[in-house]
C-alpha cells in the first residue's frame, strides 16, 4: 500500500456536539414541517423554534408531528416527535422568541445552574442554524471580542486592509444576519460591555482604519441580534450601564419548580454524561430521588414535609445535581463493589463548601434535622444516610 492508498484518518470523537449537530434531524424536519412565515434570516418559523425548545407535546418524547404531503418524498420521515430540551415555562420561551424576532437584544438572567447557557444555545441553533458565534465574558475580555481585531502579520505586510481584518463573533453575526451569544456579560468590564451599546442601536460597526475602502462600515444584515446571559450572583461585579440595559429585554430563568421534572432531567443528563465516559448508568432511582430531595430542600430552605431548613450560601442548582449524579454513575461503573450511596454525603459536602466554609455546619444541621427525622420515620434509605453522618466531618 502506498501513502496515497492509505485511508484518511478518522475524525476525532467529540465529547459534546453543538445543538445544531446534536439535533440536526429535528431541525431539518421542523424546517420542512412548518413552512409558515419566517423573520428575515431565520432558519425556522418562530412557532417551530418554540416547538424545538419545548417539545411537541405531552409524553417523554413528545407528540408526533406530521410532515405535509406536499413535502413528503424528501428523504426525511413522515412524522417525528420533538422532545423537550428545556424544562421551564413555555411562555418564557415564547417571550424569548418574540424578542429575537423583533431583532432586539435578549438577556437571560437567573441563579447559576438554571440552564441559561443551554437555552441560549438552543435558541441560536434554531434561529440561525449555528450556536458557534459566541463570546465568553471574563474580566480579561477586551473590546476586540465585540468589534474586530487584526492579523498582525498581514497588517505589517499590507497595512490596514480588509484581508488583515479579523472579525469578532459579533461582527461575523452582523455580516451574516445571525444570532451571537455573549456568555456571562456581567463578568466583562463596563467599558467593554458598552461596546454593544452602539452595535445594538446603530446596527453597524465602523472600522476607521479602513476609511478609504468600502469595508469601512459593516452594517448588520437582517436577522442579527444578541443573546446574553448573566448570573444574579454576579450582580455588582460589573454592573451593566443603564444605556446597555435599555437595549435588552430581560428574562429571568427560574429553578425548575416541579420535582418530578427536575428528577427526570437530572437522570437524563447524568445518563448521557456517564455514557460519554464509556459506561452504563447504574445508579438506583431511589438514590437519585434522595439526591434531588436534598438539593431541593437546601435550595428552598424548606423540606418537602414543611420543615424549616437553613439554606447554604452556595446555589444548589440543577446543574450541580447533574454533576453529582454523574459522579455517582461513574463510580458505580468503574469502582464496583461498594454502595454509591456511601459517596453521596461527600459529594454534597464538596458542593456546599464551594462558596462559604460555614455551609459545612449548615449541611450538618440538615442531617440533624430532616435526614434524622426521616430516618426515625422508618425510611431505610434515609436511615442509611443518617448512619453516614460521620463522613461529613
Amino acid at each position: 500500500m502506498t501513502l496515497t492508498d492509505q485511508p484518511a484518518p478518522a475524525a476525532p470523537a467529540r465529547q459534546v456536539l453543538p445543538a445544531e449537530e446534536r439535533y440536526a434531524a429535528e431541525l431539518a424536519f421542523l424546517a420542512a414541517q412548518d413552512p409558515g412565515p419566517r423573520p428575515p434570516g431565520w432558519a425556522l418559523t418562530p412557532r417551530a423554534v418554540v416547538t424545538f425548545v419545548c417539545g411537541s407535546g405531552s409524553g417523554s418524547d413528545g407528540t408526533e408531528l406530521v410532515l405535509p404531503e406536499r413535502r413528503a418524498g424528501t428523504g426525511m420521515p413522515g412524522r417525528m416527535a420533538i422532545a423537550a430540551k428545556f424544562v421551564g415555562e413555555r411562555s418564557l420561551v415564547e417571550r424569548c422568541v418574540v424578542t429575537l424576532a423583533g431583532e432586539r437584544g435578549l438577556l437571560l438572567t437567573g441563579e447559576p445552574g438554571t440552564a441559561k447557557s443551554m437555552l441560549s444555545e438552543l435558541l441560536a441553533a434554531a434561529v440561525s442554524g449555528t450556536s458557534a458565534l459566541t463570546v465568553q465574558g471574563t474580566a480579561g475580555t477586551t473590546e476586540d471580542a465585540f468589534r474586530y481585531g487584526w492579523n498582525y502579520a498581514l497588517l505589517l505586510a499590507q497595512g490596514p486592509t480588509s484581508q488583515a481584518l479579523v472579525d469578532s463573533p459579533v461582527l461575523s453575526a452582523m455580516r451574516t444576519g445571525r444570532v451571537v451569544r455573549v456568555e456571562e456579560i456581567t463578568r466583562c468590564l463596563p467599558e467593554v460591555q458598552d461596546a454593544l451599546v452602539s452595535i445594538l442601536s446603530d446596527r453597524r460597526v465602523s472600522v476607521p482604519e479602513l476609511t478609504a475602502t468600502e469595508d469601512a462600515v459593516v452594517s448588520a444584515a437582517p436577522g442579527f441580534t444578541v443573546i446574553a446571559t448573566a448570573n444574579l450572583r454576579d450582580r455588582g461585579v460589573s454592573e451593566m450601564s443603564a444605556a446597555l440595559k435599555r437595549r435588552f429585554n430581560f428574562e429571568t430563568v427560574a429553578p425548575i419548580a416541579d420535582a418530578d421534572a427536575e428528577a427526570t432531567l437530572i437522570r437524563r443528563q447524568a445518563v448521557a454524561a456517564v455514557q460519554r465516559a464509556g459506561a452504563a448508568f447504574g445508579v438506583d432511582d431511589a438514590v437519585l430521588d434522595a439526591l434531588v430531595t436534598v438539593f431541593r430542600d437546601l435550595r428552598s430552605g424548606r423540606s418537602a414535609e414543611g420543615w424549616d431548613v437553613e439554606r447554604p450560601g452556595t446555589v444548589m442548582s440543577t446543574a450541580e445535581a447533574v454533576q453529582v449524579a454523574a459522579s455517582l454513575g461513574v463510580a458505580a461503573a468503574y469502582l464496583p463493589g461498594g454502595d454509591v450511596l456511601d459517596l453521596l454525603p461527600g459529594h454534597l459536602l464538596g458542593v456546599v463548601r464551594k462558596d462559604d466554609p460555614a455551609d459545612h455546619a449548615r449541611l450538618l444541621g440538615y442531617w440533624d434535622g430532616p435526614v434524622r427525622r426521616r430516618a426515625e420515620d422508618g425510611s431505610a434509605m434515609w436511615r442509611r444516610l443518617w448512619d453516614l453522618r460521620g463522613s461529613l466531618r
